[in-house]
């Protein structure tokens, strides 16, 4: 069986094996749990019952991912998308009035679009025609996205006041103190080249903030808990029934809700082919050309589960930036995947166990993923500034914006005006011009 396993996936090919694999695999979904407990918290916010939408959310991610990993055979964990989950809650159903059944049908028509787009290669060719410069871009700007996640989730950076929009953490508080222990320990085990350093980290903080809870019961200032001890270990998942197959596909039809599904649709086609793209690059499996060989497999799964998670009762899915802290632990194929999914299936039952891991714990490993990420800056072609300007415009805006697929559909728009400013013009390409219509579309229907 192992060896039939390892033909499959590629080992040899690939130079990895199962251990690294399974912790590729294990420390994904570690730095991921957190969306079991938020997506369903967020979508609380839009009359979405807790309870099943956490069901929800687990079943689709176990899709998603599994499918990526056994078809697909990439190392890309899948999990409704945060940025258009809150859109969903706040925006769509809080502030424009509609119900949260037709915002799952226009996930779910977005979804059928691209499948058939995925199938038909249009996506795949798009893909393939994006500059390199930008390619770049996006994995830097994950990358970025990815630390001012794990500085802000650990509480090493705050929210802040206006004008000043971010501020440092109250650090006399022990939680963003074992925060910035945890970036140390992952660094130093890195440094001294310890196979699965970030898990270590991540579970040895976990260990370490146990201890000091039990041995100093009121060293947290507010009086809480600096990790929060499940009162059961393994429980029983509420039913999916009150949001499974509950999509309003008719009232996403209308013309009204047409600015929802276009910008349903531009942000999870930019944020799945940047992730995509940006994960591979890091991951180095682009080829000589800069493209990811059988790119379409990765963007059907993206497409399958979309519509899926419509189906089940919750918000967009997609190829999760997360992955990234499995792919630096060493997870090259889909076996990663494999296992992430099967860790995620069995969150129905140990949901309690697993979201106790506290925010401190995983946001340094978000903040070290982060780090490497933005080494193919250098590879940036700082001489050119038709190439420059549409990078920089794509890497700041995805992490100064809180939101990939506006930093990205914004590289989209600027890619072909600076070109054409600097006389350039001809170096843009066909799908460079639809992109840019997407994205000009995008920015003009979004309801602000």
């Amino acid at each position: 069986m192992k060896s039939l396993i390892k033909r499959y996936f590629r080992f040899a090919e690939l130079n990895t094996d199962f251990r690294r694999e399974t912790i590729g695999g294990l420390t994904t979904f570690i730095t991921m749990a957190y969306i079991i407990i938020v997506n369903p918290k967020i979508l609380e916010v839009a009359g979405i019952p807790f309870g099943p939408s956490m069901v929800a959310t687990i079943v689709s991610a176990f899709f998603g991912t599994l499918l990526m990993g056994v078809y697909a055979k990439r190392p890309f964990a899948v999990a409704p998308y945060m940025g258009q989950n809150a859109f969903i809650a706040f925006t769509v159903v809080k502030v424009m009035g509609f119900s949260w059944q037709t915002a799952l049908g226009a996930i779910f028509i977005g979804g059928l679009v691209f499948t058939a787009l995925t199938l038909f290669k249009i996506r795949s060719w798009l893909a393939n025609l994006i500059p390199l410069n930008l390619k770049i871009s996006f994995a830097v700007g994950i990358g970025l996205f990815l630390t001012f996640i794990g500085l802000n989730q650990s509480g090493i950076v705050t929210i802040g006041v206006p004008g000043a929009p971010v501020n440092i953490g109250k650090l006399s508080h022990p939680a963003p103190l074992l925060a910035v222990a945890g970036v140390l320990l992952i660094a130093f085990l890195m440094i001294r080249k310890i196979k699965g350093s970030m898990l270590i980290g991540i579970l040895g903080v976990t260990g370490i903030a146990l201890l000091i809870q039990q041995l100093w019961p009121g060293i947290v200032p507010d009086g809480d808990a600096l990790v929060r001890v499940p009162d059961a270990v393994v429980g029983l998942p509420p039913s999916l029934g009150p949001v499974f197959l509950k999509l309003d596909v008719f009232g996403a039809l209308s013309w009204g809700f047409f600015s929802v599904v276009l910008t349903v649709f531009v942000m999870d086609f930019v944020d799945t082919m940047g992730t995509l793209i940006g994960l591979s690059y890091r991951a180095k499996l682009l080829d000589a050309n800069g493209e990811l060989p059988e790119i379409e497999k990765p963007m059907l799964c993206d497409a399958l589960a979309m519509t899926a998670a419509a189906l089940f009762g919750t918000t967009t899915t997609g190829a999760y930036i997360e992955s990234a802290a499995g792919i630096e632990e060493g997870a090259k194929t889909g076996f990663a995947s494999v296992v992430t999914a099967l860790l995620m299936l069995s969150a129905l039952f140990f949901a309690p166990l697993f979201s106790s891991i506290p925010p401190f714990a995983y946001g340094p490993a978000l903040i070290i993923v982060g780090m490497l990420m933005i080494s193919p800056v250098a590879d940036i072609d700082f001489n050119d500034l038709s190439e420059l300007i549409p990078a920089f415009v794509t890497i700041t805006l995805m992490c100064f914006t809180y939101n990939l697929g506006i930093g990205m559909t914004a590289g989209f728009v600027s890619y072909p005006v600076v070109k054409l400013f600097a006389g350039k013009v001809k170096e843009v390409n066909a799908g460079m011009w639809i992109l840019f219509a997407f994205s000009m579309a995008f920015f003009i229907f979004y309801p602000y």
